[in-house]
């Protein structure tokens, strides 16, 4: 049995150890609020462009409105783009979407390469020997759009020279803060028939007969312009609900890591005393002992 100085300064240690826990739990949970927060802010012009592109891209020819929604008749090279974190602390959340993403593509017939967005996932697939293109990281804890709008600008203009043929975006998508599932999403090309190959949620996209458009200057002139910047935008709101995701995973984690620490510092108390009662015991036996002694000696 450890004496009751050593258990008395693990207590210590625990007790340390469980402060710092239950302060990046709470700082995890404000960070989740406003990642939210930043989340529904976007979905408003998100929608409204997702309205206008569909009905520009379902006329007629739509394989040749834009080289963005031309699908290519032979898959050459995939681009994936990653979206992990910068630091750990997170539970398996970083874990999770590397291992995800690697099952995804592992049995794909074309090459794949990756730009990582998040420290944690350059470093965990460059370990994994994965071909790597580019990499983000260091991003601003609240980031804007001028902050992400280099890795759409970077995936479209692969994909408009032709270096690759499909480019797709996997991050881990926010629905409770116990509950994060990572998805694969298809970017480019944009698909716009099918109703879960977007990052945006459309529900609140109002019902009733389709809205009619008349396009000034033109439609090609509004594709331009549209079709990168939702690509863009798909991705500045992947990274909003990775965000979310991240920090739910560090508060849950650190929830967990302040449970577990509280409880073996109660564990180790009940230790402590026990050593402390059994140092007593000893000392009154050896007490005992002495004056039984000495009354022998008399």
């Amino acid at each position: 049995m450890a004496s009751s100085r050593e258990v008395r300064l693990r207590i210590r240690s625990v007790k340390n150890i469980a402060q710092v826990t239950r302060a990046l739990q709470a700082v995890s949970a404000s960070k989740v609020r406003k990642s939210m927060q930043a989340l529904m802010e976007t979905r408003p012009y998100a929608t409204k462009a997702w309205q206008v592109l569909t009905h520009i891209a379902m006329q007629p020819g739509r394989e040749t409105l834009h080289p963005l929604l031309t699908r290519r008749d032979r898959i050459n090279k995939i681009l994936v783009v990653l979206l992990t974190g910068d630091r750990g602390l997170a539970g398996a959340y970083n874990t999770n979407i590397v291992r995800f993403v690697l099952q995804t593509f592992r049995d794909s017939e074309a090459p794949v390469e990756y730009i990582t967005v998040g420290r944690k996932g350059r470093d965990l697939m460059i370990r994994r020997r994965q071909t790597i293109v580019a990499e983000f990281s260091n991003l601003p804890a609240a980031p804007s759009y001028a902050d992400v709008s280099a890795i759409g600008r970077l995936a479209v203009d692969d994909f408009l020279n032709g270096r690759v043929d499909e480019v797709y975006l996997v991050y881990t998508n926010f629905i409770n803060l116990v509950h994060q599932v990572p998805l694969v999403k298809k970017l480019l090309p944009l698909e716009v028939e099918a109703e879960g190959g977007r990052v945006m949620d459309t529900t609140a996209a109002p019902s009733g007969p389709a809205a009619t458009y008349i396009y000034e200057p033109g439609q090609e002139q509004i594709l331009d312009e549209i079709i990168p910047r939702f690509t863009s935008l798909q991705v500045y709101q992947a990274i909003m609900e990775s965000l979310a995701s991240e920090h739910a995973s560090r508060m849950v984690a650190m929830k967990n890591a302040t449970d577990s620490a509280t409880s073996l510092a109660g564990a180790l108390q009940l230790e402590y005393n026990k050593a402390r009662q059994q140092a007593i015991t000893n000392e009154i036996l050896d007490i005992a002992g002495g004056a039984e002694a000495l009354m022998q000696a008399k």
